[in-house]
């Protein structure tokens, strides 16, 4: 699957990132399996209990609008919105990933266009909790 749009959606969500306590602005772009895409960022809260990762603002708002099949993740993510190495998703958004993917659901950590890495959940997240 050549993911350019895909890894360029995410780039493209880094400029809405709200990350003024960190500073680690996260992208996302989610593709649901009839091929519409949902970007995500990172919200940060002054509590931090309340933010939300980029890949959980993306999947939410897809679920909220009725999808519920994905096919595909991209991540991208770094200090003020520089990305330089890969950006992978923290445990809570990987069992998030577990509650609506199935376990061949490709998660793409990129740092360019070019430049990137891809996974299944089964691979980042074995052994899994599901119903």
């Amino acid at each position: 699957m050549n993911y350019e749009k895909l890894i360029q959606k995410a780039l493209d969500m880094l400029n809405f990132s709200y990350a003024p306590y960190s500073h680690f602005h996260v992208g996302a772009a989610l593709l649901s399996k009839k091929g519409k895409v949902y970007g995500g960022c990172n919200i940060e809260n002054a509590a931090y209990g309340p933010s939300n990762c980029a890949e959980r603002t993306a999947i939410f708002k897809a679920v909220s609008e009725g999808e519920k099949e994905f096919e595909a993740i991209v991540i991208v993510g770094g200090m003020e919105g520089k990305v330089k190495d890969f950006c992978p998703p923290c445990g809570v958004c990987r069992q998030v990933m577990r509650e609506f993917c199935a376990q061949d659901f490709k998660i793409i950590l990129a740092k360019s266009v070019s430049e990137y890495k891809e996974f299944t959940l089964a691979q980042l997240l074995p052994e899994s909790f599901s119903l």
